[in-house]
């Protein structure tokens, strides 16, 4: 019976983190002014940093953002002039303007560069 229970919470464990991953987005500000950013999963109701806040990049800045994601989801980014969400890139504050390349796939270990520029 021991043995049994050991091995169910051990498969249960490994289930439960193979999914989880950690990864990181380098974003380069190359803008006059700072900007905000948030990073949106496409495949679940999550937003980084969350609480409504913002990851703040002064202007000519580079910032190292790490996100602990599920291996394989989408991940878009939004960003925008402080205090000015009208000039943005990516998919915007409210994660609703189409993108061609401001999304990358969730891996664990990655490194994703975004370029933020005039």
């Amino acid at each position: 019976m021991t043995l049994f229970c050991t091995a169910t919470l051990a498969a249960l464990v490994f289930t439960t983190s193979a999914g989880a991953a950690d990864m990181a987005f380098f974003v380069k500000n190359q803008r006059g002014q700072a900007v905000a950013v948030e990073l949106f999963s496409r495949d679940r109701e999550t937003v980084w940093p969350g609480d409504d806040k913002v990851f703040l990049i002064d202007p000519g800045s580079r910032k190292s953002v790490p996100i602990s994601c599920n291996e394989g989801e989408r991940i878009c980014y939004g960003a925008w002039v402080n205090g000015n969400d009208a000039v943005s890139a990516g998919v915007g504050p409210d994660n609703d303007r189409p993108c061609d390349d401001c999304c990358f796939i969730c891996v664990h270990h990655s490194t994703e560069t975004v370029d933020l520029v005039e």
